[in-house]
């Protein structure tokens, strides 16, 4: 059982790649392709947003399929579409091969969460769901940094090892999750979006989506304000990825404690205030490696404890409706990383290269005034054991 949940697992881990590895080499895609490099940074807002927009939909369309045809389909247009955009001759042509990949990832992400909870017993469900999606964390602290240091030369590479981890994933899914149960019913898309008429509900989704704007806006271009630290060195712009993986992990975890301990509005405005104030310093702190580093810690420790902390506060809003507040929760987590192409290049045009992470602290700000305002100190009362487990699981 282990195993087969380790091999959704290798899947989510190739999705996390291949949807946040494309800031490590932006600069490679720029130079190649000759545009720009804010330009370049239209790959991530093309992916998220059609992840955003599609992982409803698509659910809603393959509700009826056998889980192990939905789950290899998707890993078959997520692999095509990856060696499509190592191949892409033209940036046009690179953008709509982005769009493919995340039609492959909105499809797989959701499906192999329902697998894995269909795989184990009920009072396991949790801790299932947190191994398959392990694979996104775990794609920032190594996947990212990994695919960095392949593409040092050629980005393709990098785009040739998302479709051998997606081929991987492939064989894995289709060699050892044979027999999976049938599917249970599923809402409708009507009743997919319905919770969105509960203010409440809105406020959280808006929440995240700030959130992830903000953290997006500074992470898509995080090589043209790690610039000053690194002078273009691939190796050190490696290293600092390797840094914000790793304490994106401990973040996670961390996340997941101190939520139960002290609710999620308390860790929402708290973390949401220290990956503020490392924005706003950090046109200081990248002028060197040390100092740089630091902020590369820092900023991933705070920011994905919030992450943890915003699905639990949806989920506390009304536990019986958690999937469908939870794929809300992922669909506006996707449309703030797609926002934040836009407004990091934005950012960059009318800032600055180096005082541009400014938009990403005056973001973070808006997301705590707005937690701060929808929320009730009584609502961040912890949640249950089992229900925090499946919300760290999910987020």
């Amino acid at each position: 059982m282990r195993l087969r949940l380790l091999l959704l697992a290798l899947g989510t881990f190739a999705v996390g790649t291949d949807g946040m590895v494309i800031a490590g080499i932006l600069p490679l895609v720029s130079d190649d392709l000759d545009v720009s490099v804010s330009a370049a940074g239209q790959m991530i807002t093309v992916f998220a947003l059609a992840y955003a927009v599609l992982a409803p939909v698509l659910a809603t369309v393959t509700a009826k399929w056998p889980r192990l045809r939905t789950l290899l389909t998707a890993l078959v247009v997520f692999t095509v579409a990856n060696a499509l955009s190592a191949l892409a001759p033209t940036f046009g042509l690179l953008l709509a091969t982005r769009v493919l990949a995340a039609v492959g990832a909105a499809l797989y992400t959701p499906t192999a969460n329902a697998v894995a909870t269909a795989l184990v017993p009920p009072e396991r469900r949790g801790r299932a769901i947190a191994t398959v999606m392990g694979g996104l964390t775990v794609a920032t602290a190594l996947g990212v940094p990994l695919g960095t240091w392949i593409g040092r030369t050629d980005w393709r590479l990098t785009m040739w090892l998302v479709t051998a981890l997606g081929a991987a994933a492939f064989a894995g899914v289709g060699l050892m999750l044979r027999g999976l149960p049938a599917p249970q019913p599923s809402p409708g898309l009507r009743t997919r979006l319905a919770p969105l008429g509960d203010r409440r509900v809105l406020g959280a989704a808006a929440t995240t989506f700030l959130v992830f704007l903000a953290v997006q806006t500074v992470f898509i271009y995080f090589t043209v304000a790690a610039e000053p630290a690194t002078g273009g060195d691939q190796s050190k712009l490696t290293l600092l990825l390797l840094v914000s993986g790793a304490f994106s992990v401990v973040g996670s975890s961390f996340g997941g404690r101190v939520v139960d301990r002290w609710g999620p509005r308390a860790v929402i405005l708290t973390g949401g205030a220290v990956a503020a104030a490392v924005t706003l310093a950090q046109p200081w702190l990248m002028r060197s490696m040390a100092t740089a580093v630091i902020a590369s810690a820092v900023n991933p420790l705070a920011g994905w404890s919030v992450a943890v902390a915003l699905p639990a506060r949806l989920v506390a809003l009304d536990p019986p409706a958690a999937p469908l507040l939870l794929s809300l929760n992922s669909s506006a987590l996707y449309l703030g990383v797609a926002g934040g192409g836009v407004t990091g290049s934005a950012a960059i045009a009318v800032l600055g290269e180096r005082w541009f992470p400014f938009a990403s602290t005056l973001l973070m700000l808006a997301a705590i005034a707005l937690a701060a305002a929808t929320t009730r100190r009584a609502a961040s009362a912890p949640a249950d054991p089992a229900r925090s487990a499946f919300v760290l699981g999910k987020s």
